[in-house]
């Protein structure tokens, strides 16, 4: 089948849809990032207390509660990397039985698209669910940077090197927060992306609700009302 012909298959609505969910993808991501100075989203603030775990570090002896917290950490990368692989194996069989996803989806009554409009719906999600897994990778990768440079932090606090490489293992620690955050904003929005398999329409209420879920986390959530509180406030709250 020709590329026009192929196209034929999909509506204004369907490509509206893909467009809207890719540009969704990048805008939250970019906010997220890139917030106002006055409001600064949950990614922005726990980096700066990453920053100030790093300088805590230098000082506190032994540095077990440390290596404990990372080796947390990147379990939790390692999983959602292995959980992104079954999640790709899944849609690659998905998309190797598309006949009978087509015949399935007839028999409900859902649509009676043909098979090559199915494939590229399940493609979409495969490309989400594939960048979700790179960034875990390198997320994991760079928390082993981190806990190799804050195994490089001398026991001596008062040591020049001490501070500056602390500060980078908080850099690379913030650098492999973002990848994690990143990956799991792709898992979102394959999840979203899913809804494509009920028509253009479930596509695109799908992609608001999982950019007004992944906005309200990032900037009107009571952790982040939390992490914005003083900590004089907070103690003085609890008294």
């Amino acid at each position: 089948m020709a590329i026009t012909d192929s196209l034929t298959l999909f509506t204004a609505l369907d490509f509206a849809a893909v467009t809207l969910l890719f540009l969704a993808w990048i805008i939250i991501g970019w906010l997220i990032q890139n917030p106002t100075r006055k409001r600064p989203s949950v990614s922005v603030l726990m980096a700066e207390y990453r920053r100030e775990w790093m300088r805590q570090m230098v000082t506190r002896q032994p540095r077990i509660f440390d290596a404990q917290t990372l080796s947390t950490l990147r379990q939790s990368t390692s999983f959602f990397a292995s959980a992104s692989l079954i999640a790709i194996g899944g849609a690659l069989a998905a998309i190797g039985n598309a006949n009978q996803l087509a015949d399935v989806a007839k028999d409900l009554t859902l649509s009676a698209d043909p098979k090559l409009v199915w494939e590229v719906k399940l493609l979409v999600s495969l490309l989400l669910l594939t960048n979700a897994f790179l960034k875990f990778v390198w997320s994991h990768r760079l928390f082993g940077y981190c806990a190799v440079l804050m195994g490089a932090v001398p026991n001596d606090a008062e040591d020049s090197v001490a501070m500056p490489r602390a500060i980078k293992a908080a850099e690379i620690n913030i650098t492999a927060a973002r990848s994690y955050n990143q990956g799991l904003r792709s898992i979102y929005f394959a999840l979203a992306s899913s809804a494509w398999l009920l028509g253009a329409t479930a596509l695109i209420v799908a992609i608001v609700v999982t950019f007004a879920v992944l906005w309200r986390r990032e900037f009107a959530s009571k952790s982040r009302s939390i992490l914005v509180q003083n900590d004089d406030q907070i103690g003085h709250t609890q008294s």
